[in-house]
């Protein structure tokens, strides 16, 4: 076990100390539990939001049901959590999108329409081709400045985190948005698809979600948006080191319920997730797929979640992506 892993083991055993079980939270839940995924089935929140639903069902005691509900590049299925009842029957999986709603003047939605529960992941992006595409992210950005227009992009929707992460790099190479012009989709999953099909030239996603095609032989990954190179994926250079811009940033996901959830529903949900995260399968199942694992609970995620807003709003207005 890594230093990492142990680190978030003991931190999630010093969380279940603290949580106390109301008679309230004992009797819930009594039926199954809806969560719904905000994207396409196939892609990166999918993925590790059936992994929590599965180790949430053992502790919960009842049935953890994935909904997918897409559209509005995860707006359909955010409002839904959103304006769920408060009753502990519906959660959901909220993602970087969240912190983008109102900044890029896509919902009027944000992090305060939800109970925080818990933080359990977070990648950082990929620049990823098709396999006989460019050999490299300078010979793309080359080609880019050639035909500007000419290669498309794609990732998620228009405004969330994956066109923000190709937005702010084409604006520290100092291109315009429309030099690799954005092909909306409903997530990873379908971008993914496109691309290996030739529809689209290059695709911005984290590095989990692309490592089954990376796997494949289908896509090839180019840069990764990080500070430094990943351990995860040490041949992989940053984007500094392949075209000397400094650009970098993440995606995250977590669990949350709708505004006012009881208060012994929202302990009942967060000392679930503490064991969740603490479970060597959702460690063994997260890691096999290469997912980022970190955990925040609560109310602190509730303050992660406020940060978040202003960090990824800032990088928002900077790639002129504001509303």
């Amino acid at each position: 076990m890594s230093i990492a892993t142990t680190r978030r083991a003991l931190v999630a055993g010093a969380a279940l100390a603290t949580f106390a079980r109301p008679a309230f939270a004992q009797s819930w839940p009594t039926r199954p539990v809806s969560m719904i995924v905000p994207w396409a089935a196939g892609g990166g929140t999918d993925a590790t939001g059936r992994i929590v639903a599965t180790l949430l069902e053992r502790e919960l005691g009842r049935p953890v049901n994935v909904v997918n509900r897409t559209g509005g590049g995860g707006l359909v299925g955010h409002t839904e959590i959103a304006n769920a009842r408060a009753d502990g029957y519906t959660i959901g999986v909220i993602t970087t999108e969240l912190s983008l709603y109102r900044t890029t003047g896509a919902g009027q939605i944000d992090w305060k329409n939800f109970t925080p529960i818990a933080l359990y992941n977070t990648d950082p992006q990929g620049v990823h081709v098709r396999a006989d595409g460019p050999r490299d992210l300078a010979q793309l950005v080359a080609q880019i400045r050639e035909r500007p227009g000419a290669n498309k992009a794609s990732g998620a929707n228009l405004g969330g985190a994956a066109h923000l992460s190709l937005v702010g790099m084409l604006n520290a190479l100092g291109l315009p948005p429309s030099a690799a012009p954005w092909v909306p989709t409903d997530g990873s999953a379908p971008s993914l698809q496109q691309l290996a099909a030739g529809a689209i030239q290059l695709v911005t996603t984290t590095m989990p979600e692309a490592k089954t095609m990376v796997d494949a032989g289908q896509v090839r990954t180019i840069a990764i948006m990080r500070a430094s190179r990943d351990p995860a994926y040490p041949n992989v250079p940053t984007v500094k080191e392949a075209v000397g811009v400094d650009w970098s940033l993440g995606a995250w996901r977590g669990i949350a319920g709708p505004r006012n959830l009881p208060e012994a529903i929202t302990t009942r949900l967060r000392q679930a997730m503490a064991k969740v995260v603490a479970d060597p399968e959702f460690i063994r199942l997260m890691t096999a797929r290469s997912f980022g694992m970190e955990y925040v609970d609560g109310p602190a995620f509730g303050a992660w979640l406020e940060a978040a807003d202003k960090r990824f709003g800032d990088a928002a207005r900077a790639a002129g992506l504001a509303r």
